[in-house]
């Protein structure tokens, strides 16, 4: 099959810190993760495509922050390409009972819906979806770690699910990572669960051009 994305067309990746990466920083405007190595990987192999990419995730952020940032940093673009990451911050907020900050599974599900159905009426952006992720094996009874994995496949299935009903893209970080972890430490991706370093952010900018047929 041949390549998803179309010439000269807009990509546009929100979500956390995973998609920030420091795009707001020293490394604008595409951070230095996994959007910027698509990018540059896109660049390489088809450089008559010309594609506009542009990265407003911001660090921290659930899906109810990005509803509240969603005309400026997703509609107002107008982009051709629309790429989603965003759950693990919901999922950590949950386990914390965070007041005034945890977002429940139902909000989670209602959220997304939301700004899945405004894009569809608001633009004409194809949807790439992507499964949140969390590079973990620890199944030990009560520890942290273990509670974000017993809990995270309810934001995924979630996320699973819009992408099936809207028609987009899906793209299963997590999936891909645990089947990594059947032969590699976590530590080869990622220092901590949540924040891969340069080998994880290949990892991921590989499989999500694998998804759109690079």
């Amino acid at each position: 099959m041949s390549f998803a994305i179309e010439a000269g067309a807009k990509v546009l990746f929100t979500g956390d810190s995973i998609t920030d990466n420091g795009r707001r920083g020293d490394k604008a405007p595409l951070g230095g993760g996994y959007v910027k190595m698509a990018h540059d990987l896109i660049l390489a192999k088809y450089p008559q495509h010309q594609l506009k990419v542009v990265n407003t995730g911001i660090g921290g952020h659930t899906v109810r922050d990005l509803a509240g940032r969603w005309t400026d940093d997703v509609i107002n673009h107008q982009p051709d390409w629309l790429s989603i990451m965003v759950g693990i911050n919901d999922v950590h907020r949950w386990l914390a009972k965070a007041e005034g900050a945890s977002v429940s599974p139902d909000e989670y599900a209602e959220l997304y819906r939301q700004v899945l159905e405004r894009t569809r009426a608001e633009s004409k952006a194809k949807l790439v979806l992507i499964q949140p992720f969390y590079i973990s094996r620890d199944t030990y009874p009560g520890t942290h770690r273990s509670l974000v994995l017993e809990h995270l496949p309810t934001y995924q299935a979630t996320v699973k699910e819009l992408a099936a009903e809207f028609g987009a893209h899906y793209v299963a970080f997590d999936d891909l990572f645990q089947v990594l972890l059947q032969n590699y430490a976590p530590d080869e991706f990622c220092p901590e669960p949540v924040h891969p370093h340069n080998t994880g952010h290949l990892v991921m900018a590989h499989e999500w051009l694998r998804v759109v047929n690079f």
